[in-house]
């Protein structure tokens, strides 16, 4: 059996559906000894994250190098043409956008549904046009949809009419390097970042979704000592953030810390007070997930995904309810023995995902279309 895997979105532009791919791709090849997995790789693609090259350490694991960069239309058809002249049985696309038409049977996995659901927070109302038509490919010229979480499931029935049938449910996980360090470990990575000795912790994009004007607002209002650390790629399109940090005036309250190093990271979780993520919508929510791993007490959204992924590990508020958080962030950051309660809790939720069982659900969908 000889399954193929577009690696390409290994690469920094894709931070989270890179971290999805290297881990799914790094454990699967454990998982089905007796396939042979080839995946597709261009290294020319910026990758500052993952050791791509370590992946053939796999014996059934092969690395095809492709000139085809992501988003191209190229891929339309030399992927085709690499399926075929490599006799593929499967194609899985870890991303919407792939090969549309294949000479062998296909997967694809589907992370979220934003720009469906907030089309106004495109920088371009074309934007959502081509995302409704090139997903409504990917849902329609595939053999099986692999979503990340059952609220991507109900999206992608309501908006696109995918059948129960078609979709499989399969969460991700937090990388095994996420988890509780010793003070003095972590204290060594925030001294180089500059980082304050007490601070409440957002991880990701700036992007309007992320509900941060909402967080900055909730933040003015808490009276602490904590600074709020804003961490994560800034997208120059949207400077929101920055300007209501400035209209409130908490220019010495809040840190943009802008992008981390990804092996810095789980000391970043580690040595924050509170993991706050007002999001409005999440696939999955995977930076929650991450910090509950490292022991940091976690206050999300009750939106989409992130209740499925937190059970009641976390506490999840109204991303529009200003007074719930303002009163949750007070409370959590006085009660010292409420945030060692939510540690426990959310360490022991997290460890119920695993890259391992990722891959082992992942095998079966494939399993599911080649062995009927």
């Amino acid at each position: 059996m000889r399954i193929g895997i577009d690696g390409r979105y290994i690469e920094d532009h894709f931070p989270g559906i890179g971290r999805y791919t290297y881990n799914l791709i790094n454990k699967i090849p454990e998982i089905a000894p007796e396939a042979d997995f080839l995946v597709f790789h261009d290294p020319r693609l910026l990758n500052t994250r993952y050791d791509v090259e370590d992946l053939a350490r796999h014996p059934n694991l092969q690395l095809v190098s492709v000139d085809v960069p992501t988003l191209s239309l190229k891929e339309q058809h030399r992927l085709p043409s690499l399926a075929k002249s490599l006799s593929l049985d499967l194609l899985h696309s870890p991303y919407y956008i792939k090969p549309y038409w294949l000479p062998c049977p296909s997967v694809v996995t589907i992370h979220d549904l934003i720009p469906m659901i907030y089309p106004q927070h495109l920088p371009h109302r074309w934007t959502a046009w081509i995302f409704r038509a090139t997903a409504s490919l990917a849902v329609r010229r595939t053999n099986q949809i692999i979503a990340v979480s059952e609220s991507t499931s109900r999206d992608l029935a309501r908006l696109f009419g995918a059948s129960q049938a078609q979709m499989t449910v399969v969460h991700e996980a937090a990388d095994e390097r996420f988890r509780p360090f010793e003070k003095e470990q972590w204290e060594q990575v925030l001294h180089r970042y500059g980082l304050p000795r007490k601070y409440i912790l957002y991880l990701g994009i700036n992007k309007p979704h992320k509900n941060l004007v909402f967080l900055l607002q909730v933040f003015s209002q808490v009276k602490t000592k904590a600074k709020l650390v804003l961490a994560g790629r800034e997208d120059p399109r949207y400077r929101q953030a920055r300007k209501e940090a400035e209209r409130l005036d908490l220019r010495e309250r809040v840190v943009f810390l802008g992008e981390v190093a990804d092996r810095d990271l789980p000391m970043l979780y580690n040595g924050a007070e509170l993991f706050v993520f007002p999001s409005l919508y999440e696939g999955f929510g995977l930076p929650v997930l991450e910090a509950m791993a490292c022991g940091t007490p976690v206050i999300c959204s009750s939106t989409s995904s992130l209740p499925e992924i937190v059970g009641d590990a976390a506490l999840t508020l109204d991303p529009l309810d200003r007074d719930a958080w303002v009163a949750a962030l007070a409370e959590l950051l006085e009660k010292e023995a409420l945030r060692a309660e939510m540690s426990t809790k959310g360490l022991r939720r997290a460890q119920t995902f695993s890259w391992e069982d990722t891959a082992r659900r992942t095998w079966l969908v494939y399993q599911r279309i080649l062995e009927p």
